[in-house]
This record gives structure tokens, sequence and C-alpha cells, in this order.
């Protein structure tokens, strides 16, 4: 093969699940069946590269020096949501159920990764929930055991700020069933019960 195209499809196996099959597969296509894509897809991420970084506030991504959600005055400023990724707050968002701010983790804490509170710069996002207007802070990081240990680590550090921290509850999913959930979840469940009414 030629050089090209080994650093095209190496490119391509930088993507989370590619690998050398299908990074391989992808090359191909979009060689030859879709080059108007390819280059679409190459002047797409040359654009985002250029134009893109944190927003100053959230630590998301936006072209502006904050981006259009922080600055919203519609949005409520005395509750700030912690997440991981991007992608988590677009699914906060497409719950419609949160209205508040958010701070983008862009990670979370994996010391085998060698990824701590410096790597995630911990330290702005305390100072953006001091800021005084933030009264609640509501952890979002996912429920693997990365996520548990990002969002106690961080309970601790913003109790200690004197902030009112609570974390999003877990358990069985809308529509799922008992007998297809796994004994963890159901134990979940059952210990984040609440009143019914």
């Amino acid at each position: 093969m030629s050089s090209s195209l080994d650093e095209l499809i190496e490119a391509l196996r930088c993507l989370p699940g590619v690998g050398p099959k299908s990074a391989q597969r992808m090359a191909y296509h979009l060689l030859q069946r879709d080059r108007n894509g390819a280059d679409r897809l190459a002047r797409g991420i040359g654009l985002a590269l250029q134009k893109l970084h944190h927003c100053a506030r959230c630590n998301n991504y936006t072209e502006a020096e904050v981006c259009e959600r922080c600055l919203s005055p519609r949005r409520d400023a005395s509750q700030l949501c912690i997440v991981e990724m991007p992608v988590d707050a677009i699914s906060m968002e497409q719950a419609h159920a949160y209205n508040g701010l958010y701070y983008v983790l862009m990670g979370r804490l994996s010391p085998l990764d060698g990824i701590g509170p410096k790597e995630l710069a911990f330290s702005r996002l305390l100072e953006r929930a001091s800021d005084g207007a933030v009264r609640e802070v509501i952890l979002a990081t996912n429920f693997t055991n990365e996520g548990e240990a990002t969002a106690h680590y961080l309970s601790e550090l913003l109790h200690a700020r004197g902030l009112r921290v609570s974390r999003i509850a877990r358990g069985l999913p809308v529509g799922g069933e008992l007998e297809f959930s796994d004994a963890a979840t159901v134990a979940q469940a059952l210990r984040e019960r609440r009143e019914f009414v």
C-alpha cells in the first residue's frame, strides 16, 4: 500500500471503536465511493480544529470566548451541572428536565491512565462553582468506577466550599422490566426509592 493510504488508515484508527479492519474499510469507501464526503470530512475537521476552543465558563466547545448557553439569561445560574463530556450535556438537554448551567470536565478521574485532578483542571471548576451565583452543584458523572470516584472526590471539594451538592439518581430505566435488569441496578433502585404520592 502507498504511504498516503497507510497514513489515512492510521488516522481513522484514532476514532473510538475503530480497529484496523474498520479503518481500512472506511478509507477505501471514502476513496472509491465518496470522494466528496472525504473532502467535506477533511474540511470539517480542519475548520473545527481552527475555530473551536473551550468556553471560558463551562469548558465546553465554542467558537466564542463564552458559549451561548452560558450567556443565556433564560438559564438558571444558581444550578451548575457537572458532566464528563460534551455529549453528556447534550443528553441532559434532550431530557428537557434541567435549565441550569453546565461545567464539562472533558474526562473523569482515572489514576491508571494518569488522569488526576490536575489534568481535569479541577481548580478551574472550583473557581467557577464558587462564583457566588451557584447555589447547587449537580454531579452527573457516569455510573462507572471512574465516574463514581470523580463524583465522590468533587463532592468533598465542593462541600468544603459550602456548596450544596447533589447527585443524579440511578436505577431502573423508564419502560424497563425487573426481569431483565441486573441485580446491582435493582438494588440501587431500591436504595434510592422515594415516597409515592
